[in-house]
């Protein structure tokens, strides 16, 4: 499924659409250069799943945990982890493979190689200014 959103609320509106569908268990992997609108697909995301507190990049902290009236929210930033190694070294394993919380993974691509296969990636491109190409792969 692709979708071209003209405006930031668009995305987040497609997001939280897309969150409606969501379960306990399900792992979205995000890709997309920086700037292409992770951060914010996730925020709409969270707000489809019940959460009230703002949604900010974990990239520091690498694992950012929410409470969602639907379900718990992980989302995890990846983009400092140099490999799966140091994911498992590091405890993310516990989150990834949780079955009570929806897991949304930023720089995905860093730690590929220990995520279940059932993972639905994300694509977000940057077309121009406030444009955004979204792709789902299911």
């Amino acid at each position: 499924m692709k979708f071209i959103s003209k405006k930031e609320n668009e995305t987040l509106r497609f997001a939280f659409e897309f969150a409606t569908k969501l379960k306990g268990g399900d792992v979205i992997c995000l890709h997309g250069d920086l700037g292409a609108g992770k951060t914010t697909f996730t925020k709409g995301l969270a707000k489809g799943l019940g959460v009230d507190s703002g949604v900010t990049s974990p990239t520091f902290s690498i694992l950012n945990e929410y409470d969602g009236k639907r379900w718990k929210l992980y989302h995890i930033d990846a983009y400092r982890l140099k490999d799966a190694e140091e994911a498992v070294a590091t405890g993310l394993c516990d989150y990834i493979f949780s079955l009570d919380a929806v897991v949304v993974i930023e720089w995905f691509e860093n730690i590929s190689q220990i995520l279940p296969k059932e993972m639905k990636k994300v694509s977000l491109k940057f077309v121009k200014e406030n444009v955004r190409e979204i792709e789902i792969q299911e």
